[in-house]
C-alpha cells in the first residue's frame, strides 16, 4: 500500500492542477460540498471523493445512486474563462473516456449531452445502451453578474465557478438489480481488468489536466474534436426530449458552445441546447 501511495503522490505532482485531493468517506452530494469550498475562497483544483453519496444527482435532478464502495463518486473544482465554462463537461467526459481506456481495455462511447455508455446486444439480440457513468456541472454566476439583469455574453476576463462531478462505476456486484440489467454497467462487467477506484481516478486527472489546459488555453477545437472521435451520438438516430414534444432524427455534430445539431426526418436543421437523447437501433 505505501508504494502505491509514492506512486500516486509522483502522478500528482507530474500535474500542473488537481493535486489537492480529499477523501471522504461519506457525504450528501459531492458537488454541494465542493461549490461550498469554491465560496469559501478555495482554489481550482480541489477534488472531493467520496465513497457514498446519500444525496447524489444527475441532470433535471435525478438521483443519482451506487453501492458503498462500487463507484469513484467525485467533483473537482474548477474557474474557467466563463466563454468556454460550458465545455468543461465534454474535457471530463473525453478524460473519463481515456481513462477507462487506459486501465481496463475498452472505450467508452461519449453520449451527448453528459453520459459514458456501453452499447451491445442484450441476450435477446434487442440493442442496449448502458450507462456506464455520469457527469454533473453546476455553475455559479460570474462576479458582478445579477439574474435579474437577464442574460448577457461574458466578458473575456470573466471567470465562472464550476463543480464538475462525475459518477463512474467501477466494481459493482456481479448481479445487477434486475432493473438496472439493461441500463447501468460497471467497468467489471465490461473488462477483465480490476482497476481500484484510485487507479481510475488518477488516470482521469492525468487526462483531464491535458484536456482543461487546452479549453482554458483558447484550443477548444482539440477538446471537441477529442470528443466528437468519442461519440457514441454522432451520425446515428436519435430521439430527444424537450419536455413539450420529441424530436427524431440524426445527431450530425456540436456546436462550439456544446449544442446538438440534429437533422430531423422532416428535414431542415435544429440545434438542441438541451434535452434527453435516446440512441436508437442503429440500422441494418
Amino acid at each position: 500500500m505505501k508504494g502505491d501511495d509514492a506512486i500516486r503522490r509522483t502522478r500528482a505532482l507530474s500535474r500542473t492542477r488537481f493535486t489537492d485531493v480529499r477523501h471522504v468517506a461519506e457525504t450528501g452530494s459531492t458537488n454541494t460540498d465542493v461549490m461550498e469550498l469554491a465560496r469559501q475562497g478555495e482554489a481550482e483544483g480541489v477534488v472531493l471523493v467520496a465513497d457514498h453519496q446519500t444525496a447524489g444527482r444527475g441532470r433535471a435532478g435525478r438521483t443519482w445512486t451506487a453501492p458503498p464502495g462500487a463507484s469513484l463518486l467525485c467533483t473537482i473544482l474548477l474557474r474557467p474563462p466563463a466563454t468556454v465554462a460550458p465545455l468543461a463537461t465534454f474535457a471530463l467526459a473525453v478524460a473519463a473516456s481515456e481513462a477507462v481506456e487506459q486501465v481496463a481495455g475498452f472505450a467508452p462511447g461519449l453520449k451527448w449531452p453528459n453520459d459514458l455508455v456501453v452499447e451491445d446486444v442484450d441476450a435477446a439480440g434487442g440493442f442496449r445502451t448502458r450507462k456506464l457513468a455520469g457527469i454533473l456541472a453546476e455553475a455559479e454566476w460570474s462576479a458582478g453578474s445579477h439574474i435579474a439583469a437577464g442574460y448577457r455574453p461574458p466578458a473575456p476576463h470573466e471567470r465562472a465557478t464550476v463543480a464538475a462531478g462525475i459518477g463512474l462505476n467501477v466494481s459493482w456486484p456481479d448481479v445487477v438489480p434486475e432493473e438496472l440489467v439493461d441500463v447501468a454497467v460497471a467497468v467489471n462487467h465490461v473488462s477483465e481488468a480490476r482497476p481500484t477506484r484510485d487507479e481510475v481516478l488518477d488516470a482521469l486527472l492525468d487526462r483531464l489536466d491535458v484536456h482543461y489546459a487546452a479549453l482554458v488555453g483558447g484550443d477548444v477545437d482539440r477538446v471537441l474534436d477529442a470528443w466528437r472521435r468519442r461519440s457514441a451520438t454522432l451520425g446515428r438516430q436519435v430521439r430527444i426530449d424537450l419536455g413539450a414534444d420529441d424530436v427524431v432524427g440524426t445527431a450530425l455534430d456540436v456546436t462550439a458552445d456544446g449544442h446538438l445539431v440534429v437533422e430531423p426526418l422532416e428535414g431542415g436543421r435544429r440545434t438542441i441546447a438541451v434535452g434527453d437523447v435516446v440512441h436508437l437501433r442503429p440500422l441494418a
